[in-house]
């Protein structure tokens, strides 16, 4: 039987690196609360072989998020066809892991992290324009999906969120250009490239929480639960993170505290990835 897919060679590198990426993230240790290579983290539902079911399964799926931004076809086509595909990502994930929620998030920052970079290959522009690109994809996303909401309707944790407390979360961030990767933790990732891989991870999720609006954090807790983390945070980077052994130590007695305390800061996790997919992807994209 012939495939109905013919799928560019650009599509099929640049899902590798969101494979990568994923897989990255959920290997490092300590990552405070987060589940890990080593521990399950704040979670009792999932683990690590639960990420790698669920990377497998979505690994597809990256590749055809990559391959609808390889396409002469408007941002916001892409982005229309792109949410399609992530509603059958989402759903094959959720039976692959019988319910478990291991990369929702992820399915929808890397899905257009992919289909951005590709979309900037097939017209030959650099990498410094690819966040021009996801906002261009991402227009009026938070008044089409949030703002101009019916209240009664609101079913998900993003959506609660925002009638509530008025945070945009994971929309706002795409809307405007994922700027906290792009505008910060991409630069401290690449600050930190002489640390070891393991080291370099978890430097760079500690200065993403210090600044992220996690989601995650804030429906399993509360808003002042996330400015305790965000402070927490703070304090263990200005003692050097992983670049010092008081920061180390630090980190080390934060994960206890987060797996005593039912703390995971998932939405800061998804960053992170976000941030090795870039940095990656820069590499590349100077190589062409």
């Amino acid at each position: 039987m012939k495939n109905k897919y013919l799928i560019s060679h650009e599509a099929f590198v640049i899902a590798g690196y969101a494979i990568e990426a994923m897989l990255c993230e959920v290997a490092a240790y300590p990552s405070p609360g987060l589940v890990s290579s080593v521990s399950r983290g704040a979670h009792r539902d999932m683990d690590h072989y639960t990420f790698i079911k669920s990377t497998s399964i979505l690994s597809k799926y990256m590749v055809l998020f990559a391959e609808e931004g390889y396409s002469n076809k408007t941002p916001g086509e892409i982005f229309k066809a792109i949410r399609s595909i992530g509603i059958e990502a989402e759903n094959e994930m959720f039976e692959g892991t019988n319910g478990v929620n291991t990369h929702k998030g992820m399915i929808f920052l890397l899905g257009i992290s992919c289909a951005a970079v590709t979309k900037a290959i097939y017209h030959k522009i650099s990498f410094s324009e690819i966040q021009g690109i996801i906002k261009q994809m991402t227009k009026g996303l938070v008044q089409e999906e949030l703002s101009s909401m019916d209240k009664e309707k609101a079913t998900s944790h993003g959506e609660k969120l925002f009638l509530k407390h008025k945070i945009e979360g994971i929309r706002g961030q795409v809307e405007r250009g994922i700027p906290l990767v792009f505008d910060y933790s991409l630069e401290v990732y690449k600050e930190n490239k002489d640390l070891e891989l393991n080291d370099r991870l978890i430097h760079t999720l500690l200065c993403i929480m210090k600044y992220c609006e996690d989601s995650n954090i804030i429906h399993r807790h509360s808003m002042d639960t996330l400015k305790n983390v965000q402070q927490k945070a703070q304090k263990i980077v200005s003692l050097g993170g992983m670049t010092t052994e008081i920061g180390k130590e630090a980190i080390e007695t934060l994960n206890k505290e987060f797996i005593k305390d039912y703390i995971s800061p998932g939405g800061s996790a998804d960053l992170l990835a976000v941030t090795v997919f870039f940095n990656s992807v820069e590499e590349y994209m100077n190589t062409l």
